[in-house]
């Protein structure tokens, strides 16, 4: 009965902030101190900031109201008050639902139940090769083993709380075929996010234009396998979506600031991790940098997932409850 009361919850909140445009995410980037240093990524190292306590966080995000909170960084799992601000934020069967975005790096088994406990709904953790490319990509040692023994020894009777999440790039396009194939014989899901350059500046991870056609039928091949095992999150809809990203290599119409947006380590607020700002409130966002935003370059999961025409909305949502 909790489940479904959530689930109803979760529908709810998701039809009151489409029609009052308010956040379905909120990803609240509770440090930007990293211990990975990846190669599409600015960030890596630790960072001198101001963090909020795990009591101002749970306040925002029932002023938010999202439907998803997404606690990421840089690495929260370098916070050691992590599970402080999942209890801060959980509402016990009510929205949001919580996702951590994590390298996997520090999550052991030990603290994967913990946050379970704590409120966790699910673990989105970064995977962008199938094999120990992983580990050199994202220069992190031994980590493609790492997650591998993690996920194994975190099986129990109940579904893994674990996604995976590549970052589909023109190094591992080829790949993910066998990406979906891993994930589910590892019996957990895999979510696809594409590479944007906002982060390094560097255009050599987009798909050229002789890979794209290899891409279409790439993209063709992981629907018939999504059809078939049912283990990929990313919807049909964004799956094609990506080959109009990479082809133009742009997508306009963000709705950053609307549909989606950060919260700070100090608990301000920026239109998106890259994009970072020091705004008050929502409707400063909108005011400064809604009507202005002329950015159109990234289509990340958040974005994708977040500005899906409403019929993709309220479909894929039913699938992803049921």
């Amino acid at each position: 009965m909790s489940s479904l009361v959530r689930n109803v919850s979760l529908a709810k909140r998701g039809i009151i902030n489409y029609f009052t445009k308010r956040p379905f995410c909120v990803s609240f980037e509770i440090t930007h101190s990293c211990n990975a240093r990846c190669k599409h990524c600015h960030l890596g190292g630790p960072v001198k900031e101001q963090r909020a306590s795990p009591q101002r966080y749970g306040e925002l995000c029932r002023e938010l109201k999202p439907v998803t909170a997404q606690l990421s960084g840089g690495e929260p799992m370098l916070c050691n008050d992590l599970e402080q601000i999942v209890e801060a934020l959980r509402i016990p069967n009510r929205a949001p639902y919580i996702v951590i975005t994590t390298n996997g790096a520090l999550l052991t088994k030990e603290r994967y139940w913990r946050l379970l406990r704590a409120g966790v709904d699910e673990f989105s953790i970064s995977l962008d090769y199938p094999d120990e490319r992983h580990d050199e990509f994202r220069q992190v040692p031994g980590l493609f083993r790492r997650i591998e023994t993690l996920i194994k020894e975190s099986k129990s009777e109940n579904e893994m709380a674990i996604t995976l999440c590549c970052v589909v790039q023109s190094d591992n396009f080829r790949d993910l075929l066998q990406m979906a194939e891993l994930a589910r014989n590892w019996n957990v899901k895999i979510n696809f996010s594409t590479y944007t350059s906002l982060r390094t500046k560097d255009e050599n991870y987009m798909l050229s234009k002789e890979e794209l056609e290899e891409f279409k039928e790439i993209i063709k091949h992981l629907i018939d396998f999504k059809k078939k095992h049912k283990n990929i999150y990313t919807s049909d809809y964004i799956l094609k979506k990506m080959i109009e990203f990479f082809d133009k290599g742009y997508t306009p119409h963000c709705r950053t600031g609307e549909r989606f947006f950060n919260v700070n380590p100090d608990a301000t607020l920026s239109p998106c991790g890259l994009i970072l700002r020091k705004y008050m409130s929502p409707e400063e966002i909108k005011k400064d940098f809604l009507k202005n935003n002329d950015c159109v370059y990234c289509y990340t999961s958040i974005r994708a997932n977040s500005e899906k025409p409403a019929r993709y909305l309220i479909s894929d949502s039913i699938k992803a409850l049921r």
